[in-house]
């Protein structure tokens, strides 16, 4: 059994950061159940990051499915939304009114502004978020426009972790309190929590704000990727002088110019390796640097990245319904996160949530059109 066996999670379905942290929560043990708006159109996102919950149809503006909502609510330890600031108030399942009938709740709201500020009713999406933390501006060449990060740094990493962190510590404080709380996750707070380090080196005078000027933002020949001859590419992050050494050593520079790590011309450094690793594949170079303390990894694709043996050993992905998916994370010695399924059954959950037969019997007819029922 997972860690969080036996906690309950109402999931109010939204798009991104909200269902990533619901799914790390359900991957860790939780029961949780989705709320999702009959007829709602989606993004294309696939089944892999709504797995291992059950789902309700409910539309909240009719009497009937808003009163179901509510005694879910009530059985709930968790709530989580990721609506615009003052939707789930006009819905009349807002902090205060779920409170009222589960003060042990806990209510997370995800956004990407947060619930207060100038632009807390703003649309927006990850890139707009990093941006204004600081962090887009940090990433990528000095000569280009920053590049998008994927969504990992917003959605995810600032977003959706953030939330699954803040509803775990709030729980644990219930444990003491015997009192729910409201848990504010915004994408900007998190983006930038994101990059404590970055303002840690820049207040002691190792950060620049001119991108593609340090350590860890590519301009380092000894942090940063390289073409190989079969055009895939190389990782190299030898950042301790003793890696650096071991790279130099096993490339055969040890007596090139090279042997000086922080010369202030790393361009220069960086065009000799660059000619280097363009003499042999990705596979060679792997055969004479992986595994080493050098540093230096295979960049690889998706398709690439479960086949590799290491990623194997570990199963640090899985195959669900002919679905290759990222494992969950992360391990425990003696729980056991849960094993992935696309969708589990709603009647099934609603059982652990101690509703008896009729009870299951009237929330799952809700979910019917008038045609079936």
């Amino acid at each position: 059994m997972g860690p969080l066996a036996g906690i309950r999670v109402l999931e109010f379905t939204g798009l991104g950061p909200a269902p990533f942290g619901a799914m790390l929560l359900a991957d860790l043990g939780a029961q949780v159940i989705r709320i999702e708006r009959p007829g709602a159109a989606a993004l294309n996102v696939g089944k892999v990051i709504h797995r291992n919950r059950a789902s309700l149809a409910l539309d909240i503006k009719r009497p009937a499915d808003k009163q179901a909502a509510e005694r879910l609510i009530e059985r709930a330890d968790v709530l989580l939304e990721g609506f615009r600031p003052g939707v789930m108030e006009k819905l009349g399942l807002g902090p205060d009114e779920c409170a009222a009938r589960n003060p042990g709740l806990i209510y997370g709201r995800m956004t990407g502004w947060g619930q207060s500020g100038p632009l807390a009713h703003a649309a927006g999406h990850d890139i707009n978020y990093i941006a204004l933390s600081g962090a887009l501006q940090a990433m990528g060449r000095p000569s280009e426009v920053p590049p998008p990060p994927l969504n990992l740094v917003g959605d995810f990493g600032g977003g959706g972790m953030l939330l699954a962190v803040g509803i775990l510590a709030a729980l644990i404080e219930r444990g003491q309190s015997g009192r729910g709380q409201l848990v504010d996750a915004a994408m900007t707070d998190g983006s930038s929590l994101l990059m404590t380090l970055m303002y840690s080196m820049k207040a002691s005078g190792a950060w620049k704000n001119e991108r593609g000027s340090n350590l860890l933002d590519g301009s380092a020949h000894f942090y940063r990727c390289y073409k190989c001859k079969d055009d895939k590419f190389i990782a190299v992050g030898a950042l301790e002088p003793q890696f650096y050494r071991t790279l130099l050593d096993k490339c055969g520079l040890l007596d090139e110019d090279l042997s000086s790590q922080h010369t202030k011309d790393w361009a220069a450094s960086a065009e000799k390796l660059e000619a280097l690793f363009a003499t042999r594949s990705r596979e060679q170079w792997c055969e004479l640097l992986e595994g080493s303390d050098a540093c230096v990894a295979p960049v690889l694709d998706m398709d690439e990245a479960p086949r590799h043996p290491h990623n194997r050993a570990r199963q640090t992905f899985v195959e669900v319904d002919g679905i290759v998916q990222p494992a969950p994370a992360p391990r425990f010695s003696r729980s056991r996160p849960e094993s992935p399924e696309l969708e589990k059954d709603i009647e099934w959950m609603l059982v652990q949530w101690n509703f008896d037969q009729s009870e299951i019997a009237t929330l799952t007819n809700l979910t019917r059109s008038p045609d079936e029922a």
